[in-house]
């Protein structure tokens, strides 16, 4: 399926993750005050949107507290600044299997049922709250992602009581193929909105090939951005706009700017505006994000 070049591209910041990044840059946000005046930041340089984890304040960890999350998107509200809001719902998908007793309970498991991962996103009721579609082995070891057919259908008819839009978090050709599912049984309101995430070990690699693919797969009517890790972030950015999508760019997935040159957020943010604006798009704004996205205001 042919799809046109987008002219209007959304660019979502995605500002700190759960990985164990912040030992690595002194620029990743972590407390709720830094994380909303990230996401305050990377709107004033053209985010149109910003997608939103918690860190446990002491420790730095990805967390799942209610109480984190309300008050970064206090600050985030309250301080005047338009920009979509997209928070994470993936958290709680964490299971470590021990290699000579699988059924052995092991430090770093955090696995919990659909509903049990969505109560920030039930308080406060974001734009955009993200829907991983699909379990996969996440990185070396005995890691797992753990998101079932059952799990997700659960999540996308609460997101659809709520009148939240999920963004389907595609990490694998399969996943794909459910998400479409999803669409077809009419657990997904339309437009669809699709993020594909490449190069998160052991998912789908950055091949601009297999992203042509996977692109040529959606439905048609759905939206979709895209997004790489490290090295291949900010030339994923143009991958995804030529390919007729969106494109995320933040601290969560890569934390330098260039070659030794550490980022923020808001510089991964303005490189993505030149890109976008160096193709000849236009970068959206936030009204604009809530109309290509079919968000409520």
């Amino acid at each position: 399926m042919s799809r046109p070049r987008t002219r209007d591209v959304v660019i979502t910041c995605a500002l700190t993750g759960a990985a164990d990044s912040v030992g690595k840059s002194p620029h990743v946000p972590v407390t709720p005050q830094q994380i909303a005046d990230d996401a305050i930041a990377a709107a004033h340089a053209g985010a149109a949107v910003v997608h939103v984890h918690v860190r446990h304040p002491e420790t730095g960890r990805g967390s799942r507290d209610v109480a984190l999350y309300r008050e970064a998107v206090r600050l985030i509200r309250d301080s005047g600044v338009d920009v979509v809001l997209n928070l994470t719902a993936g958290m709680g998908g964490d299971l470590v299997i021990d290699r000579e007793d699988p059924l052995k309970p092991v430090d770093g498991t955090d696995l919990v049922n659909a509903l049990d991962r969505l109560p920030h996103v039930e308080e406060l009721l974001p734009d955009i709250a993200t829907l991983d579609c699909g379990s996969y082995n996440f990185g070396d070891g005995s890691a797992l992602y753990v998101s079932t057919p059952d799990m997700l259908r659960t999540g996308a008819k609460r997101f659809q009581e709520l009148g939240v839009k999920p963004e389907l978090e595609i990490f694998d050709t399969g996943q794909l193929w459910f998400a479409t599912e999803m669409i077809a049984e009419g657990l997904i309101d339309a437009p669809g909105l699709v993020q594909l995430c490449m190069g998160v070990p052991y998912g789908a690699p950055a091949d601009p090939g297999l992203l042509a693919a996977m692109v040529n797969l959606l439905p048609d009517g759905v939206q979709f951005t895209s997004f790489a890790l490290g090295r291949d972030q900010l030339p994923w950015v143009a991958q995804s706009v030529l390919l007729g999508g969106h494109a995320r760019v933040g601290l969560e997935d890569n934390l330098y700017l260039s070659r030794g040159v550490k980022a923020t957020n808001a510089a991964l943010v303005e490189r993505a505006v030149a890109i976008v604006e160096g193709l000849g798009a236009s970068v959206a704004t936030p009204d604009r994000a809530r109309e290509i996205f079919g968000l409520g205001r």
